[in-house]
């Protein structure tokens, strides 16, 4: 997206090392009336689920931000120097869903001290915040100093490979067990896998279902408020929905209400077999913030098709089993009769929850058994991708390509090289392969904390081996295999490029970065075909031979199929732990001043488009808002908090 001086900057507002951008949506003007109706109410319920990722983030997670939104919103009198810090403080905290960052899982701490912000809490009592009465207030900035000032208290969201032994489930900061430890598992099936908080009381495991209840004699579970919320704006949303999205509509709402797995499973069967120009998402979802890898976090969004760039995407969908029996693992891990998945271009109308700007790629549902079944749909979010691509510019591969050819063959071809590979990831990764049939429960179950970033590596492999098919010549995809090159220059140069987001500490938490390490340190090892190569005191990582590269992704690859199909949970620990997890410190120290020296910010969090209604149920315009501060603020308005 090119930049003129008329052009608003897509970096809306920075924080130290997080930049927001505005999400911008232009099909949205393309959509019938009652469509952009739809959108409205579908918007509205991912509003209603936003607060629940505060609390499966952390368990002072919705307390922390009910003090500091009332802190900025009732600021009379408050030192502008503390309130400033208190404000940059919130920002990020709404960014991340908390005081964790959302990709290295690391706490964040503020620059105001215990202090100020006991003062700045004051005031705004005084000013009439529902902070009330004074001695609750002092009380619960007490019970927070550990949680906001303390590095050492809660340091990591997620810990997935703890060391010195210590327990996973313990030493992770989110709110998904309490009390709980992995060797209490050892023999317990999760009833409700997907959406439930598991405590133990009295010495007993207990599961604390998420749902509000209300079908027939089901008692209302956690989260029973928000979900109540959303089912009213779902049910809002049902008189402009066609006849198979109101199916998916009412799906939903008995799922919030029961909570039952096999109202989840109904809905996504449905909601595959919806296609829809304005299409969502809402639930307890992706995995990867629960070391067992089987909690879902709550994400939400809202999309409107892209028609411009959905074409290639349909080809690819239309050419599923061709891709499926040229992989290059086992035959008998290959579907015979692949589901095409649908597959859409689309722009975000809005992003909630645990769903975030930089996801720029989403296929579901993650359920293998409705993959194989039944099918899935991929989206590819060219909203997000463009603005990202316009927020970051050329610096990046500027700074870490090795010659001027390298940073020639970015230039003119990364942009596509990096859509194709977000296509493909989606398209043809997570709904290839089959799994053994020996295999009663889904891979998550029998991988564990190690299936998400095994799956985001085999989605990966899948790209990267097809992009030297010459299937994509044929398709129209790319012009020549100089795509293909760029495609790999960019997966070598990720995998030193990305350690800057790591400032701290020697592993890797984040599933697709452990992916990514997987990938290359992998071939790197068994091929050479990437090899380090230093010059004026900088390493570069620099594909050396393409074929032999691509050898080493077909062999990855293949072993990952493998393990993920006959649940193979030591190979997959050995694998990881060897390649994925761990990396050079020194390089790491590098990556960081050099990613500094571009004066880019580190992390990205967007800004959604508004949607507001106007005279009658069908007058719904679009607004770009600019300003997280006044958005974030309006969502509690509609949530209570």
């Amino acid at each position: 997206m090119a930049q003129n001086s008329s052009t608003p900057s897509p970096i809306v507002d920075r924080v130290g090392q997080t930049g927001f951008v505005q999400l911008e949506a232009e099909s949205f003007k393309d959509l019938t009336p009652k469509q952009k109706a739809l959108a409205f109410w579908l918007s509205m319920a991912a509003i209603a689920v936003n607060p629940i990722a505060y609390d499966q983030n952390s368990s002072y997670g919705l307390e922390l931000k009910h003090l500091l939104e009332q802190i900025l919103t009732h600021p009379r009198g408050i030192d502008p120097t503390v309130l400033k810090k208190i404000t940059d403080y919130t920002k990020l905290f709404w960014a991340n869903h908390g005081n964790h960052n959302a990709f290295t899982s690391q706490k964040f701490l503020p620059e105001f001290t215990p202090e100020e912000l006991h003062a700045a809490a004051l005031q705004a009592l005084k000013n009439r915040a529902t902070l009330g009465p004074q001695t609750k207030l002092l009380k619960q900035l007490e019970d927070l100093r550990r949680p906001i000032f303390d590095g050492d208290y809660q340091p990591s969201l997620t810990v997935k490979n703890p060391k010195n032994g210590e327990d996973p489930l313990t030493v992770s900061g989110n709110n998904l067990y309490e009390g709980v430890t992995m060797g209490d598992l050892k023999d317990f099936q999760d009833k409700y896998p997907l959406n439930s908080r598991l405590v133990k009381r009295n010495g007993k495991l207990v599961e604390q279902v998420y749902r509000a209840g209300g079908a027939g004699r089901i008692a209302a579970g956690l989260y029973a408020e928000d979900l109540g919320r959303a089912i009213r704006y779902l049910t809002m949303a049902l008189p402009f929905a066609d006849a198979p999205m109101k199916k998916v509509l009412q799906d939903l709402i008995r799922y919030y209400q029961t909570g039952d797995p096999a109202d989840w499973r109904q809905f996504n069967i449905d909601w595959v077999h919806a296609d829809s120009p304005v299409d969502f998402t809402n639930g307890f979802i992706e995995v990867y913030k629960d070391p067992r890898g089987l909690k879902g976090a709550m994400q939400a969004y809202v999309t409107v098709v892209d028609e411009k760039m959905n074409k290639l995407m349909k080809e690819f969908a239309a050419n599923a089993k061709y891709f499926e029996q040229r992989a290059p693992w086992d035959d008998k891990y290959k579907l015979d009769a692949p589901h095409p998945p649908i597959v859409n271009t689309v722009e975000a109308l809005i992003e909630t929850a645990d769903f975030d700007v930089t996801t720029i790629g989403e296929n579901l549902p993650n359920e293998a058994e409705i993959h194989d079944k039944y099918g899935s749909k991929s989206f590819i979010f060219s909203g997000s991708m463009r603005v990202l691509g316009a927020a970051r510019g050329a610096k990046v591969s500027n700074e870490f390509a090795y010659s001027e050819e390298e940073r020639a063959r970015a230039e003119k071809h990364q942009a596509l090289a990096n859509d194709l590979l977000v296509a493909m990831h989606e398209v043809l990764g997570h709904g290839s392969g089959k799994m053994n049939p020996k295999l009663t429960q889904e891979p998550a179950v029998y991988l564990k904390e190690y299936y998400s970033t095994l799956e985001e590596a085999r989605a990966d492999l899948v790209a990267l081996w097809n992009f030297f098919d010459p299937k994509l010549i044929e398709m129209g995809a790319i012009p020549d295999q100089e795509v293909a090159k760029a495609a790999y220059d960019t997966e070598a140069r990720a995998a030193l490029a990305q350690l800057h987001e790591f400032p701290t500490g020697d592993t890797i938490e984040e599933d697709h970065r452990r992916g990514t390490q997987l990938i290359v340190n992998f071939i790197r090892e068994k091929t050479g075909a990437i090899q380090p190569v230093e010059r004026d005191g900088k390493v570069y990582l620099v594909v050396k031979d393409y074929d032999q590269m691509h050898k080493g992704v077909g062999m990855l690859l293949a072993e990952l199929m493998r393990i993920k199909a006959e649940g193979d949970y030591d190979a997959a620990k050995a694998l990881i732990s060897k390649y994925g997890i761990h990396f050079n410190l020194a390089w790491r120290d590098q990556a960081v001043e050099r990613y500094k020296s571009l004066d880019l910010p580190t992390f990205w969090s967007g800004i959604n488009p508004d949607l507001l209604p106007g005279n009658n149920p069908t007058d719904i315009r679009i607004v770009y808002p600019r300003d997280i501060v006044k958005q974030q603020l309006h969502y509690v308005s509609i949530t209570g908090h």
